[in-house]
């Protein structure tokens, strides 16, 4: 076999379940469980064959986008996903050798992204009670590393820190470029836009697979100010986002009531699961987004796999600093979460063998 590059042999990539997931309660990734607006699929059912046959055509998109934010097209850039938009900061801004400044646990798409361009990556623990470090942070940007990356509210431990705090953050340290990961902002209304917009060394993150139910079609978008995103979309290929995602994403943020209300839905499911989990005895460390840990009083492999013979999907959080006996919980419906009571129940009612 040929062998690839020495930074791709020796790689840990990133990870997640793929198959076999459709036919279950879906509370493992965070998405949408409920799926996008119906206006979404009518768009969709109504593209003919020249939609499929000719490239994509993008204008209006980010015109969409920015609509939604109260901002200008040049300031927004649209991505196959925010992974796609993640890479693409690595691949233009990330220097082999050079220092990319993290937090612990997090997104873990961040640092294969660091090791395939040879950077060395400092990753800062959350403190007691998953709080953000914020001393240990700004000490660390005073070193001025390449790239730092904090996800707000952060995946999986759903540290919130507010907007204020970030911007701070990036005004001291001008010569790093600072991503802001907001995939779950529509969760939380904290934002560090347009604010932001003024620092000439912050990108934003945003999604549409959240709260808008369209992670199986791939919209993500970096918001900064126009030098930035030509030097990101630089890196990316033209024709990245297919035809059916545009025409959806356009529709999606056509009927922002229809995400309002599912978002409404969810903080109220989230409120009351969390109230039943903790008379129940469990443990739960409940913040920013769309999703709770819960320190299970079994043993967290078995809860796990108990809960999948239920029809349950959870994400076990095995192996990652600091919450290694918890499992990450995606806050659905209240008739969903009511649903997922009643099975956890029945999925540890009897002891562990």
């Amino acid at each position: 076999m040929i062998r690839a590059k020495p930074a791709v042999e020796a790689l840990d990539p990133y990870r997640a379940p793929l198959e076999g997931r459709r036919s279950k309660l879906r509370l493992d990734f965070n998405e949408n469980t409920l799926g996008p607006s119906p206006r979404v699929l009518q768009a969709i059912s109504k593209l003919g064959t020249t939609d499929i046959a000719a490239y994509p055509e993008y204008a209006g998109l980010a015109a969409a986008y920015a609509g939604e934010l109260g901002l200008t097209a040049a300031q927004v850039a649209a991505f196959n996903g925010v992974d796609a938009a993640i890479r693409a900061v690595f691949d233009a801004f990330g220097d082999a050798g050079a220092t990319f400044l993290t937090t612990m646990p997090t997104f873990g798409y961040y640092r294969p992204c660091a090791d395939l361009q040879g950077m060395c990556t400092h990753a800062i623990p959350y403190g007691e009670g998953l709080a953000f470090p914020s001393e240990a942070f700004a000490s660390a940007l005073a070193g001025t590393p390449r790239l730092a990356f904090i996800c707000n509210p952060n995946n999986p431990t759903g540290t919130l820190i507010p907007a204020g705090e970030l911007l701070s953050l990036a005004r001291r340290a001008p010569e790093t470029l600072v991503v802001v990961d907001e995939l779950y902002a529509d969760y939380t209304g904290v934002s560090v836009l347009p604010e932001a917009l003024a620092l000439s060394n912050v990108v934003v993150l945003r999604s549409l697979s959240k709260s808008y139910g369209l992670a199986g079609l791939r919209i993500g978008f970096a918001v900064a100010p126009p030098e930035l995103l030509d030097r990101l979309t630089r890196v990316v290929g033209p024709y990245d986002i297919n035809s059916v995602a545009v025409a959806a994403a356009r529709e999606a943020l056509a009927d922002r009531d229809y995400r309002d209300k599912y978002v409404q839905e969810v903080a109220a499911a989230k409120a009351w699961t969390v109230k039943a989990l903790r008379e129940r005895g469990q443990r739960v460390h409940a913040d920013g987004g769309n999703y709770v840990l819960v320190w299970p009083d079994r043993p967290l492999s078995w809860v796990v796999a108990r809960l999948a013979e239920h029809g349950v999907l959870v994400r076990s959080m095995e192996g990652k600093p600091l919450i290694g006996d918890s499992f990450r919980l995606t806050i659905g419906t209240c008739e969903q979460m009511a649903e997922f009571l009643t099975r956890f129940d029945s999925a540890i009612a009897e002891p562990p063998s």
